[in-house]
């Protein structure tokens, strides 16, 4: 059994056990979050839009933290323009449990 959630502008195909690195999450380490954007749920046969309407994901926070730095460089030759950037992106860890549909 899996389903597709939608959280942070993205998709994501998850099943009961799977550790997600989804977009932050305003919650702590430890405590219980309930997604309930559910897009399909296939169990024997999939279901989509008016049939997963009341569906959802119980999942639990595993961990907060960044990925890994990606770096943003700006040049713009024959001026002497160059900018380096770098950029972490935050993200939260969920332990998905349990699939209600």
């Amino acid at each position: 059994m899996y389903a597709i959630i939608a959280t942070g502008g993205k998709q994501y195909k998850v099943s009961e056990g799977d550790v997600v690195r989804v977009e932050k999450i305003d919650a702590e380490a430890g405590s219980t979050i309930t997604f309930d954007q559910v897009v399909a749920v296939k169990a024997d046969d999939l279901k989509v839009g008016a049939d997963v309407a009341n569906a959802t994901v119980t999942a639990t926070v595993m961990d907060q933290g960044k990925g890994k730095k990606v770096i943003v460089y700006k040049y713009k030759r024959k001026t002497g323009y160059h900018k380096k950037n770098g950029h972490r992106q935050a993200y939260t860890e969920v332990k998905i449990d349990k699939i209600n549909a």
